[in-house]
C-alpha cells in the first residue's frame, strides 16, 4: 500500500499543475480580448494611385514604357499610310489595268492589313508588349510598397489597411485614417537612404526621429507649425526692410546724377546749342532727298506683282498642259483596249467556223 500511495500523490500534484495553467491562459486570452474591446478596432487606408504618381521611379518607369509606346504608334502610323497609299494608287490606276493584276494589288493589301493587325496585337494586345513591360517595371514598386505599408501597420496596430484605388467600394472615408502620405515619406526616406554618406544618413535619422514625434503628437506639430510661420514672417520682415533701405539708396543716387548732369549741362549750353542748329539743318536737308526716293519703292513694288502674276499665269498653264497630256494618255490607253478587244472578238469569230 505504502508504493501504491505515493504515485498517486503526484498524479494529482500534476493535476493541479494542468489546471493552473490552464486558468492561466483563460485569464491571459480574456485579459488580451478585453484590453483589444477597449482599444477597439483600428482601420486605415491608403490611395496606391496617389502613392505611384508620388513616386519617383514609379514616374522614371512609366515614362520608359511611355517612350517606347510612342515608337510603336509611329510605326503603326507609318503602316497605316503606306496601306492608304497603296489603296489610293489602286483606287486611281484601276481603270488602266487588268483584272489579274487588280487581284494581285488587293491581295497585296489584304497581306499588308494582316500584318498590320498582328503587330498592334503584338505591342497593345492584352497579352502584348506594352501591358507585360508596365507590369515588370512598376512590380518591384509595388512591392516595396506593401512592405512599407505591412511595416506600417504592425509598428501602428492596425487591424485592417484598405486600398482607395482597389476594387472594393468605399462610400465615405475621413482623411484622418489615410497613411498614404505616410507610406510616401517612407518610400522618399529609402530613396534618401541609398544616395547619403554616413553623416547625411544620421541627420536623416533625426529629422525622421522628429517627423515621427510629431506624427505621434499632432499639438507638437502644430506648435512646431507656428513657430516656422513666425520665422518666415520675420525673415520676411527683414528682407522687405532690405530692399527698402536698396531702394532709397538707389533713388539717392539718381538724384545726385541727374544734379550733377544739370550742372555739367549749365557749363556746355552754348556748344549744345551749336550742335542742335546744325542737327536740325542736316535733317531739312535730308528730308526732300526721302520723298525723292519714295517712288523707285512704288515701282519695285509694282513690278514684283507683275512678276508675281506672269509666274502664277505661267505656272497655271503648266498644269493645265499636264492634265491635257495626262488625259490623252488615258485616252490612247483605252483605244489601245478597245482595239485588244476588238482583235480578239474577230479572231473568235473566225475560229468557230473552223470548229463546227
Amino acid at each position: 500500500m505504502k508504493h501504491n500511495f505515493v504515485p498517486a500523490i503526484s498524479t494529482k500534484i500534476n493535476r493541479l499543475f494542468c489546471l493552473f495553467g490552464c486558468f492561466l491562459l483563460v485569464f491571459s486570452t480574456f485579459h488580451t480580448l478585453r484590453a483589444q474591446a477597449a482599444r477597439g478596432t483600428k482601420f486605415g487606408y491608403i490611395d496606391m494611385e496617389y502613392i505611384l504618381e508620388k513616386t519617383p521611379n514609379y514616374q522614371q518607369a512609366i515614362s520608359q514604357i511611355e517612350q517606347k509606346a510612342q515608337r510603336w504608334k509611329q510605326e503603326i502610323e507609318e503602316k497605316e499610310t503606306e496601306i492608304k497609299k497603296q489603296k489610293d494608287n489602286l483606287k486611281t490606276e484601276q481603270i488602266l489595268l487588268t483584272k489579274e493584276l487588280i487581284d494581285e494589288k488587293q491581295e497585296e493589301i489584304a497581306i499588308l492589313e494582316a500584318e498590320l493587325y498582328d503587330y498592334r496585337q503584338k505591342r497593345f494586345g492584352p497579352n502584348g508588349d506594352f501591358f507585360v513591360q508596365k507590369a515588370v517595371l512598376i512590380k518591384p514598386i509595388q512591392d516595396q510598397v506593401f512592405t512599407i505599408v505591412q511595416d506600417i501597420a504592425e509598428t501602428r496596430k492596425y487591424d485592417f489597411v484598405f486600398d482607395k484605388a482597389s476594387d472594393l467600394t468605399m462610400l465615405f472615408a475621413a482623411k484622418r485614417f489615410d497613411i498614404s502620405d505616410l507610406v510616401v515619406r517612407q518610400i522618399t526616406r529609402a530613396d534618401k537612404r541609398e544616395q547619403m554618406s554616413k553623416k547625411q544618413l544620421e541627420q536623416l535619422q533625426k529629422e525622421e526621429y522628429k517627423e515621427d514625434i510629431e506624427d505621434a503628437n499632432p499639438a507638437l506639430a502644430e506648435r512646431r507649425k507656428m513657430l516656422e510661420q513666425k520665422k518666415a514672417e520675420r525673415d520676411k520682415l527683414m528682407e522687405d526692410r532690405k530692399l527698402a533701405a536698396e531702394q532709397k539708396k538707389k533713388e539717392q543716387e539718381e538724384a545726385r546724377q541727374k544734379l550733377l548732369d544739370e550742372r555739367s549741362s549749365k557749363k556746355t549750353g552754348i556748344v549744345s546749342d551749336k550742335k542742335d542748329s546744325v542737327d536740325s539743318e542736316n535733317k531739312n536737308v535730308s528730308e526732300p532727298k526721302n520723298t525723292s526716293e519714295s517712288k523707285p519703292t512704288n515701282e519695285d513694288r509694282e513690278e514684283k506683282l507683275r512678276a508675281a502674276e506672269e509666274a502664277r499665269k505661267k505656272n497655271f498653264e503648266e498644269r493645265q498642259k499636264q492634265i491635257e497630256e495626262r488625259k490623252k494618255q488615258i485616252q490612247e490607253a483605252k483605244d489601245k483596249l478597245q482595239k485588244e478587244r476588238e482583235e480578239k472578238l474577230k479572231q473568235r469569230q473566225n475560229n468557230n467556223p473552223n470548229e463546227n
